[in-house]
């Protein structure tokens, strides 16, 4: 049997035994990122050596990458003006100062830490680790003793700040000699990533949102035929605008909130929208999830060969003082208790954003990039192991302090109420799905 072969055994192996003990494990600390992670690191090079780095970079490549679309596309869907009008003002604090500050305060910390890499090398650090993932901390946001502000607020961050990072990534990618955006020029990439690829993101699935309403007045389309719609607006605005030397993931990105605006019109229901997307959101969940095994096979694993103190000094500090103090900052003036923020800034888990970010790394002319894969690797390993394992524990510590303190307390700012719009399809913290 060749090596492709053993890989897919193995993969198809892990997913079937997840799958068929995913009730059981959702009780416990164990989450499916910890899960497929540590399962893809028995089985990389420093393990079995099922999966080889050599010739395994590139399927992984595109695995993420069509992961990280969906992603993109879905959250982008379920974000409504709603969403952003009550509990918005948190959202937006942690969305535009709490993560400017994010990437300042990576760029500035990595500086000692990470020696040798350029002012620029240093900067993408800062940007890749900087969107968060909600998938990895899941209990986090979905334990309803948790005041619905508050699960509201992260639900609306992790939707976003990867796609708002974008723009921040591109940039200081084409402010480095040799990578394939500074051949096109800083005037270039600003036209082709930051203005092109969302305007084809807004055509695509604008038109593709407004053909399926009409549809769906119209009684056209099937029920099962919905989510091919939700599939082709995601792969034709990532594919349109990387065809123009653009950004795929932008242009999904953006797709994803111009495709859910028609649906929302008139008076059909928010579970009507929220069923059209479901295939596209489990879809990228387990994409994710199968993503994370090789991730942890292919990068992970020979990262740990590599771990210094550096590194993991890092890694730390990235969790905590580059994630808590900006978003203490951010929410300096919001009236929320000391518990409420860092309970905020603790559960900002690094996950497949990073991991797609860090192989474009790879793939460019940067004479950093295996120090900077390395300290991406290891991060968010960290992340899934800690955010991971304490996310239910601290959930529900938390949602203890606020009904004590919420009796005692009135106007609470916490208490203010807020629909949390759900997410499927990410099984990041071993939920029973």
């Amino acid at each position: 049997m060749s090596s492709g072969t053993w890989t897919a055994a193995a993969v198809s192996g892990i997913a079937a035994a997840y799958a068929l003990t995913s009730r059981r494990l959702s009780t416990t600390p164990v989450s499916a990122a910890m899960v497929f992670v540590g399962s893809g690191i028995a089985i990389g090079p420093v393990g079995l050596n099922l999966v080889s780095v050599q010739t395994d970079t590139e399927p992984l490549r595109t695995l993420v990458e069509a992961a990280l679309t969906l992603v993109l596309f879905t959250d982008a869907t379920t974000v409504r003006p709603a969403d952003l009008r009550s509990g918005g003002a948190l959202s937006g604090r942690l969305l535009s100062v709490g993560l400017v500050l994010t990437i300042g305060a990576g760029w500035l910390l990595a500086w000692p830490l990470l020696p040798g890499l350029t002012v620029w090398e240093l900067a993408l650090v800062a940007a890749i680790l900087a969107p968060t993932d909600a998938a990895l901390g899941k209990s986090a946001i979905s334990d309803p003793r948790v005041p619905s502000l508050i699960r509201q607020t992260l639900n609306v961050e992790s939707g976003l700040n990867d796609g708002l990072v974008l723009p921040f990534f591109v940039l200081f990618l084409a402010a480095i000699p040799g990578t394939s955006y500074a051949h096109q020029g800083v005037a270039d990439t600003f036209w082709r990533a930051l203005l092109l690829s969302p305007a084809i993101g807004l055509a695509v699935g604008g038109i593709t949102g407004r053909l399926l309403h009409v549809s769906l007045d119209h009684g056209w389309v099937a029920s099962d035929w919905r989510p091919v719609c939700v599939l082709a607006a995601a792969a034709g605005a990532y594919t349109l605008a990387t065809l123009t030397h653009g950004s795929g993931f932008i242009g999904a990105w953006v797709a994803g909130f111009a495709f859910a605006r028609p649906l929302r019109r008139g008076k059909r229901p928010e579970a009507e929208v929220a069923r059209t997307t479901e295939l596209a959101e489990d879809l990228g969940g387990l994409l994710a999830m199968l993503s994370l095994l090789l991730f942890g096979a292919v990068l992970l694993g020979p990262a740990l060969e590599h771990l210094s103190w550096r590194i993991a000094g890092y890694a730390v500090l990235s969790l905590t003082v580059i994630r808590m103090l900006p978003v203490a900052l951010a929410l300096a003036a919001s009236r929320l208790k000391a518990p409420t923020v860092a309970y905020i800034g603790w559960f900002g888990p690094r996950g497949l954003a990073s991991v797609v970010f860090g192989l474009l790394v790879a793939e460019e002319n940067l004479h950093g990039a295996d120090l900077i894969g390395h300290v991406v690797a290891i991060t968010v390993g960290l992340s899934v192991l800690l955010h991971g394992a304490s996310a239910a524990a601290l959930a529900a510590r938390y949602g203890r302090w606020y009904r004590r303190t919420s009796a005692a307390t009135p106007n609470l700012r916490e208490s203010a109420t807020t629909p949390v719009t759900p997410r499927r399809g990410r099984l990041g913290a071993g939920e029973a799905g």
